[in-house]
């Protein structure tokens, strides 16, 4: 299972990760990362900020952070960059994923694959 996060994804990452509350039992926070039904191609990505992983995740290492991974959606983020771009008029962690067939040019967030049954919802 290969999640690449590019340095600028990590930075932020890590930057949400060190601010983020305390937990209280002091356990390491990472990010979880991933795919969920909905969007406009009927598939959306999903970072979370979590300190417990599911028992089932996929756990990996980029740098400073702990990324974890939804077993159900690993075949889907196989190969996926997760990068960080900053822009005038949008900003935020765009995904680039060999496995989609298609993907929103609005939302940024939403891909289809090609074994997909899900229906997709208009963006907002």
């Amino acid at each position: 299972m290969t999640v690449t996060l590019s340095e600028k994804a990590e930075f932020h990452l890590w930057t949400f990760l060190r601010n983020s509350a305390p937990d209280a039992n002091g356990a390491t926070k990472g990010v979880r990362i991933s795919v969920k039904n909905g969007g406009c191609n009927g598939n959306e990505y999903a970072i979370d900020i979590i300190s417990k992983p599911q028992p089932d995740d996929l756990v990996t290492q980029q740098g400073k952070v702990v990324v974890y991974v939804d077993p159900k959606s690993a075949p889907l983020l196989e190969g996926v960059v997760v990068d960080f771009v900053e822009g005038v008029v949008e900003s935020g962690f765009k995904f680039t994923n060999p496995n989609a067939t298609d993907n929103c040019g609005g939302c940024g967030k939403s891909l289809k694959t090609g074994d997909s049954k899900a229906t997709g919802v208009p963006c907002s």
